[in-house]
């Protein structure tokens, strides 16, 4: 047993969301469809540089309202894959509340260590917070959304391990199918790419991490989705919960680790609900 009493092939299965969702790929055609619809149907601005690596970049829809409350979207792919250009439809999504939508983008594996990856989507949130005026944003009401290991890089930047300078930055985080104990990926297949040691898993792990006191945080996660991804928020509410006032954790019936994307976009769901709940809007 390599895992919880997984064997290995078991716990790879665990985390092969692809395997569990074979017709996974009409959401990744349905995403890029909405995607350029949403391209044409709102202003934006495209590969803004806020590092000097190639993949350090992001695009911003910028609101019509000055002092606009700010969502920073961060995709999922395992760390390895996609890119933001297929996500702006969540900007769609919340562009009638009047809200400045950020989607970044960064260094992927194996080019990238677990590290570098997470220093840059903190070099992001920098950037965005100095800069957010330009976009008619608010730099003091920023919301973070992240999905699968976007999830992890969200619940990084709420931790106040790794943004002790910022606490009163991120006003609320809200991580989707999210990773935050990194020890089982480090053990499964997936670290072929990832080469994660068990030290970076852990100082990467939410988990082993304190969280931002007065950062508003909510976790979700489909009913349809794996024993390890439920396990997986359910260990960070757990932990969250006794240092944080504002913590959810919902699990979505009917949703997988792909659909929940297209609930959050749902101006009927539940998810989306909650979501603009925690922004206030």
């Amino acid at each position: 047993m390599i895992y919880k009493g997984y064997s290995q092939e078991q716990l790879d299965l665990q985390y092969n969301n692809r395997h569990h969702v074979p017709d996974f790929e009409r959401h990744l055609t349905y995403w890029d469809d909405l995607s350029r619809q949403a391209e044409k149907k709102h202003p934006n601005i495209k590969e803004i540089h806020y590092g000097t690596k190639s993949l350090e970049t992001l695009d911003v829809f910028p609101s019509d309202r000055p002092n606009s409350k700010t969502l920073i979207f961060i995709h999922g792919g395992y760390w390895r894959t996609f890119d933001k250009s297929s996500f702006y439809f969540v900007a769609d999504a919340f562009a009638s509340y009047g809200v400045t939508t950020v989607l970044v983008n960064y260094p992927l594996a194996p080019a990238a260590s677990m590290d570098q990856i997470v220093t840059s989507c903190r070099k992001a949130l920098q950037f965005i917070h100095r800069n957010l005026v330009a976009y008619n944003g608010d730099p003091v009401k920023i919301y973070v959304v992240g999905h699968s290991a976007g999830g992890h890089l969200a619940a990084m930047l709420a931790s106040l391990n790794v943004q002790p300078l910022y606490e009163d930055l991120v006003q609320g985080v809200c991580a989707l199918s999210g990773l935050f104990n990194l020890i089982p990926i480090h053990l499964s297949n997936l670290n072929e790419s990832l080469r994660l040691d068990k030290d970076t898993a852990r100082r990467n792990s939410p988990t082993q991490l304190l969280p931002l006191k007065k950062c508003a945080v909510l976790l979700a996660v489909g009913a349809e989705e794996t024993a390890e991804f439920k396990a997986q928020s359910q260990e960070l509410f757990t932990q969250w919960r006794r240092e944080l006032k504002s913590i959810q954790h919902l699990v979505l019936p009917g949703l997988n680790h792909f659909s929940i994307l297209g609930s959050l976009c749902d101006s009927t769901s539940p998810l989306h609900h909650a979501v603009c709940t925690m922004m206030k809007i």
